[in-house]
């Protein structure tokens, strides 16, 4: 690929933000292009500027996306899988590595326990003998330790594939900055080239998704998903201090950036935003 348009495409793409807003600066600088008689020439070389911009980024965002997946699974089924296997086996290590486990462990056994009964009084499962239910309850105790000590043993091994994939996706950012400055410039272009009645359905969206009045909820089943995932405690207390405290956080942010960068490039988007608010 050749390298001599990058400096083309960063300030194209890149513009800073002025007094002026680019909707109506735009459409000053399309009128000059009109009148130019090397027009012509000039839309040719914006056209491969910006093809090659696109499969730059794309191929670039696929590398980001896609390298670091594979990392983590390859690392994890290859690797770890039958490194920590074995070192777990050796050591006979607990079946649970917290008190959520055993909290979730024997609520699933009490509730099988009280479904098992109640299907013996209604006359659905019939077992005669008070050895025929413990040897049910028993089964079912193996199966609820076999799955948590797996639950187990898979938090320490996504532990070290998610930060071998951490490291990976890092180091690729840190090697290739010319790639990720035209990703933020093809971003850039996307995001800010839409009309206003996109941008403002895509801030409602969001803010509806990550700090609306509903999304607690979605927070909350974020959090214990990423806490079962790396085998850490649910502490009730730290996911509702989190959830009051940083979907407020990130209003902010987003509010802010509507008032100090958007309202000056795209007022119209600001207004439509707030009228389908409203």
């Amino acid at each position: 690929m050749k390298y001599w348009n990058l400096n083309k495409i960063n300030s194209s793409s890149l513009e800073k933000v002025g007094a002026i807003p680019r909707s109506i600066s735009k459409i000053f600088t399309k009128f000059k292009k009109d009148l130019d008689p090397n027009a012509e020439i000039e839309a040719l070389e914006e056209f491969k500027i910006s093809r090659y911009q696109t499969l730059a980024s794309v191929k670039y965002l696929l590398i980001l996306v896609i390298t670091p997946i594979v990392v983590n699974q390859v690392s994890k089924n290859f690797l770890l899988d039958p490194l920590i296997n074995s070192m777990w086996n050796d050591q006979k290590a607990n079946i649970f590595l917290n008190s959520s486990q055993e909290e979730r462990a024997f609520t699933e056994l009490q509730r099988f326990e009280e479904r098992l009964h109640f299907e013996i009084l209604v006359g659905k499962l019939k077992l005669n003998s008070y050895r025929s239910i413990q040897i049910q309850i028993k089964q079912k105790a193996f199966e609820l330790a076999k799955y948590y000590a797996n639950e187990s043993v898979n938090a320490f091994k996504n532990i070290l594939a998610d930060t071998l994939s951490i490291i990976v996706f890092l180091l690729i950012i840190s090697l290739s900055k010319r790639q990720l400055s035209i990703l933020k410039s093809f971003i850039d272009e996307i995001i800010y080239g839409l009309s206003d009645t996109a941008k403002a359905f895509l801030i409602i969206l969001f803010t509806d998704l990550f700090v609306g009045f509903h999304s607690p909820h979605g927070w909350e089943v974020i959090i214990e998903s990423i806490l079962r995932h790396f085998g850490l405690a649910e502490n009730r207390d730290f996911i509702f201090v989190f959830i009051a405290t940083f979907p407020v956080i990130l209003d902010t942010i987003f509010k802010y950036w509507i008032f100090r960068y958007l309202n000056r490039i795209s007022p119209s988007a600001v207004a439509t935003y707030r009228n389908m608010n409203e």
